[in-house]
């Protein structure tokens, strides 16, 4: 790299990324990498938050998942707000679906089985 030119670039992606990255075909890109940084998963409560949050946004004020739909969501999850907003969507469609008003540990734990099953 001569001074002229420098370059500089951000790698942001996925877990698969970083374990695409540190294959061993990929080993010089790999020691020239000097930052990484991940993210964790969010916290059981920043999961119910993350939760109650969208579902403000979508005008809900009173609870819609039950404190067990919520945990379970949460484990399956890990925390990760994509892995949320599927489970989340899937669990409301078994409630739907169950003719239910409240998302229940039943209908998380479809939505888990459901979204395990897809992947």
């Amino acid at each position: 790299m001569d001074p002229a030119s420098p370059f500089a670039c951000l790698l942001i992606g996925q877990p698969t990324l970083r374990r695409k990255i540190e294959l061993g075909v990929l080993a010089a890109l790999d020691q020239r990498i000097a930052v990484r940084d991940h993210m964790n998963g969010m916290t059981s409560q920043e999961t119910i938050d993350y939760l109650r949050h969208h579902l403000a946004l979508a005008g809900r004020t009173e609870p819609l998942f039950t404190d067990d739909a919520a945990a379970l969501i949460h484990t399956a999850s890990r925390g990760y707000p994509r892995a949320i907003n599927n489970l989340a969507i899937q669990a409301l469609l078994a409630t739907f679906i169950a003719d239910k008003t409240i998302v229940d540990e039943s209908a998380a734990r479809a939505a888990v089985n459901e979204v395990i099953a897809t992947e």
